[in-house]
């Protein structure tokens, strides 16, 4: 780093979460409702182990299961996935309980929340069985 790691001359403007104005503050909810969750699954402690390895650069998405959560990030700018494919350990019915995609974290609010989603027999990426699931673009 140009200024060797030093934090003397970081700008930290904490102040800009308070900014109404400003998008801050959705990024702020979303890192506490975040750190509630880790609170109550405490993946942080757990070895993480990848669900689906697409992860390449047309997708710009990454898959993975930890402490009995699947874990979806698209990355992309402008391209939303439909029926995206996880492939799955554990079968059974998932459910979304953290979306960076809810308007309290300022999103567009594109899924319902109440919608669960069934795993598929069918293996996908070495795994024994598959969810489909909705990733939209932030």
């Amino acid at each position: 780093a140009g200024n060797n790691e030093s934090y003397q001359h970081a700008r930290r403007q904490w102040n800009l979460v308070d900014d109404q104005n400003l998008v801050y503050k959705f990024m702020n909810e979303f890192d506490m409702a975040m750190n509630l969750l880790e609170e109550k699954h405490g993946w942080l402690n757990i070895a993480m182990g990848f669900a689906a390895e697409r992860y390449h650069e047309e997708d710009k998405t990454i898959s993975f299961e930890r402490a009995g959560l699947v874990f979806c990030f698209n990355f992309h700018p402008s391209k939303s996935h439909t029926d995206y494919k996880v492939g799955l350990n554990e079968a059974g019915e998932y459910r979304i309980v953290l979306d960076s995609d809810w308007p309290e974290f300022g999103g567009h609010n594109r899924r319902e929340r109440g919608i669960t989603c069934h795993t598929n027999k069918e293996g996908h990426m070495g795994k024994k069985c598959h969810i489909k699931t909705y990733l939209p673009c932030r």
